[in-house]
């Protein structure tokens, strides 16, 4: 039995798998894997409220950021895997301060002490 195929349009036998369209590096890393799934969006979901909605960094500043924020790992998962949910390792950062973060300009014991000043609040 023959059937249309909806990736590429040619005519495939009905069990064949067409692989037009499949980014077959969606996935650059296996870090980058971890964090495609549930759980991951679920704990960013989780840590962003915990951060009331600011960056960490700017509400200890004085400012309040509420704006593109993101979750970011202060040890890293390709050092620790086992650090993907761990809310002692995640904190909720602005772009700007995680760019900083990325590049080692915010120390980690700073952050880490963040984290703990929010943990301390629930």
């Amino acid at each position: 039995m023959l059937k249309a195929c909806s990736r590429c349009g040619k005519i495939h036998p009905y069990n064949y798998k067409c692989n037009v369209g499949v980014d077959s590096n969606r996935y650059k890393t296996d870090e980058d894997k971890l964090r495609s799934k549930y759980a991951w969006t679920k704990k960013s979901k989780q840590i962003r409220q915990d951060a009331n909605n600011l960056c960490e960094v700017c509400r200890d500043n004085g400012l309040y950021t509420y704006d593109n924020l993101e979750v970011h790992h202060v040890i890293k998962l390709r050092t620790d895997i086992n650090g993907l949910l761990e809310d002692d390792n995640l904190i909720c950062l602005c772009v700007d301060h995680h760019k900083q973060a990325d590049a080692g300009e915010l120390e980690k014991d700073y952050l880490l002490s963040l984290i703990d000043k929010r943990r301390a609040k629930k």
